[in-house]
């Protein structure tokens, strides 16, 4: 039955079987390694003061003895904790990315793996206190015979309690053993294993030697290790083969799409944000767990001090950041579907404010350090990464604002409502970040992180006061009854000076964070984001405003070449503008007669060089001083030719008359 419930349920049972290989993971990289200077060299010392050497030893002596100590005592744990946790992360991982089915059958064996040791652990235990009650008590014969006898003193005292309790538990664990195995499910094989399970706790009852007692539990686990490495075995072909096509699989898909089409595959197959979120949240619960538990009851327990706690050693760890960066993703994604609600816009698209958030957070977090340093220190610089977050991501609801102004005021929308609701966002874009950067500057001292985050609020604040201006500039020209010919410079004018102030600011946030790299906290990942923001936001927004900036010149020099039409021609013309289908009251006149707009001919030019008409060339840079020498030199001999021909001189003859039309024509 494919219900709403079942789907619901089917969706959550997904996610939560790949919780525990996260959890591995998380535990093997909170694994302190211990290769600091300090205890290597107290742990020298303490070695060579602890030998008792009669002689002080030769120097060569002691250096040797430092290399091997060093190299047996420091190195080699060293090296294999490494080895261990990385061959662990690994497992953990390729776990974590398995298919449904095969995470399934994998999880079936660690549970008959982990039911073999609890059983018997829970043996060994109750063996030992048969053990304990048989040498204590010499008189008694067996625990049977008590049983027997009805002695209720001798049974209050023996292990008979601690023996039903095992037999309970064993059965329990037989038929989870029976059920999750993955052998065939042979009749006899069954029984076989109940009886090898429930079998230490009824001959524990029996007067054996002590001896017998003592194996008994390694001789109950023998059976089920044995299924367990015989379905380990058999079915070690069909693991490999599942390994081959899972690699052969990849491997079609970067040779067909690339590496980014597996990696997004792979990120919605698995569901990674719905996996991480899941995790952050289970392991916030169980740190809640803890501390109710343990410091509940004191007098300095607050609610404050048990979310500062979580938030400190929920990015302890680089998995711990990467469930905390789902979870800020999640809050942003309604922040910005609010934002939406409010400024009645559709889907932002992919680059939503939730996925620019997190990737923005995780950047932060691996710039700074954030998982190696200390608890007071990562509070403060979680706080300060906020702070930047924040700031960040109020720059991206500009990016949604912004557009809807211009269409807003372009297209004479009467929708008031609207006006109101984007005004209203753009009030709040401009008194948040100058209610922050007061807040900022009164309760903090100058540093690199004020700078930066002071930075990122004065660019909020001038981007919204430049789409404010370009905007209002918009409306009074949709209100005007005649052409504004200066809007194009007013709004040129306007956003160079925005672009001016963001390229400024860019420079400053990259000397700031040199100044960080060098003296303050260098890192290799900073390097490489220095590196990012020079090339995107200083080189290439400098080279595309240098290009614009000569697109512009050129244009308005090759404008100002040609001809201002008069009154009198406009009046002859009696026409429209035929780009923008507006009334000329001034115009330019092209070398192929025909009259547009001045400032609508320049953001032709922006295009091409040809007449929108006629598409003749209307300019050409290399050879306007050759052509003007030229028609200056025909217009000289002409008159020169007609000054003679009235002296009485001979007419030109029809040969170098038409020479002449013909330097005149290819001159035009």
């Amino acid at each position: 039955m494919d219900s709403p419930i079942h789907r619901k349920f089917f969706a959550f049972f997904f996610i939560i079987i790949r919780v525990p290989p996260l959890f591995i993971i998380d535990e093997l990289l909170k694994i302190e390694f211990g290769l600091s200077q300090e205890s290597i060299e107290a742990e020298s010392m303490i070695n060579l003061s602890n030998s008792a050497l009669p002689v002080t030893p030769p120097p060569f002596l002691i250096e040797l003895f430092d290399v091997r100590h060093y190299v047996y005592k420091v190195c080699l744990p060293f090296l294999l904790k490494i080895l261990c946790c990385t061959i662990g992360s690994i497992a953990a991982l390729c776990t974590f990315m398995l298919w449904t089915k095969y995470l399934i059958i994998v999880y079936l064996y660690l549970i008959s793996v982990g039911v073999i040791v609890l059983s018997h652990w829970s043996h060994t235990s109750t063996m030992k206190a048969i053990i304990a009650y048989v040498t204590t008590h010499e008189s008694a014969t067996s625990i049977l015979d008590d049983i027997l006898s009805f002695n209720l003193v001798i049974l209050n005292e023996g292990p008979v309690f601690a023996i039903i309790q095992n037999y309970v538990l064993q059965c329990v664990l037989a038929s989870i053993f029976c059920y999750t195995h993955l052998a065939p499910n042979h009749p006899i094989l069954q029984i076989l294993l109940i009886l090898t399970f429930v079998a230490p706790s009824i001959l524990g009852i029996y007067p054996l030697p002590i001896q017998v007692l003592h194996h008994a539990p390694v001789f109950a686990a023998l059976l089920p290790m044995a299924v367990c490495n015989f379905v380990l075995w058999y079915n070690s072909i069909t693991i490999l083969k599942t390994i081959y096509m899972g690699y052969q699989h990849a491997r079609n898909l970067i040779n067909n799409y690339g590496l980014s089409a597996l990696a997004e595959t792979e990120w919605i197959r698995l569901k990674v944000p719905c996996v991480l979120r899941t995790f952050w949240m289970l392991r916030a619960a169980r740190q809640i767990i803890q501390i109710v538990a343990t410091d509940y009851s004191e007098e300095t327990f607050t609610y404050f001090m048990m979310i500062k706690s979580l938030l400190v050693n929920g990015c302890e760890t680089l998995t711990a950041v990467l469930g905390m960066t789902s979870i800020i993703s999640f809050i942003c994604h309604y922040i910005g579907c609010f934002f939406q609600w409010v400024l009645l816009t559709e889907d932002e698209g992919e680059n939503s404010i939730g996925t620019v958030s997190a990737i923005l957070f995780y950047i932060l977090a691996l710039q700074t350090g954030l998982t190696s340093l200390d608890k007071d220190k990562r509070l403060v610089r979680l706080c300060r990464n906020a702070c930047l977050l924040v700031t960040a991501m109020l720059h991206f609801v500009h990016n949604i604002v912004n557009p809807l102004l211009m269409s807003l005021s372009a297209s004479h929308n009467p929708a008031l409502h609207r006006h109101v609701r984007a005004l209203a966002v753009c009030a709040f874009l401009i008194l948040f970040p100058v209610s922050l950067q007061v807040y900022l500057c009164s309760h903090f001292t100058l540093s690199t992180w004020l700078l930066a985050a002071s930075v990122f609020n004065i660019e909020l604040i001038v981007k919204v006061l430049v789409s404010l201006a370009i905007y209002l500039l918009f409306l009074i020209d949709a209100y005007r009854s005649v052409f504004w010919e200066q809007l194009d410079d007013f709004v040129y004018i306007i956003r160079s000076f925005g672009n001016t102030v963001e390229f400024a600011c860019g420079i400053i946030l990259f000397f700031n964070g040199f100044w960080i790299l060098v003296f303050e906290s260098g890192g290799a990942i900073r390097a490489v984001m220095m590196c990012i923001h020079a090339y995107l936001n200083i080189w290439c927004e400098a080279k595309a405003g240098w290009s614009v900036f000569m697109k512009r010149r050129t244009a308005v020099n090759k404008i100002n070449s040609l001809p201002e039409a008069k009154a009198e021609q406009l009046r002859r013309l009696d026409d429209v503008c035929a780009i923008c289908y507006q009334e000329m009251h001034s115009a330019k006149i092209t070398r192929c007669n025909h009259y547009f707009h001045g400032v609508c001919l320049r953001k032709w030019l922006y295009v091409q060089d040809r007449c929108p008409l006629c598409h003749d060339i209307l300019y050409k840079v290399e050879n306007m001083q050759s052509n003007k020498e030229n028609n200056e030199a025909i217009a000289e001999q002409s008159e020169n030719a007609r000054l003679n021909n009235g002296e009485g001189n001979p007419r030109l003859n029809n040969g170098e008359e038409n020479a002449l039309r013909q330097q005149v024509d290819e001159s035009r």
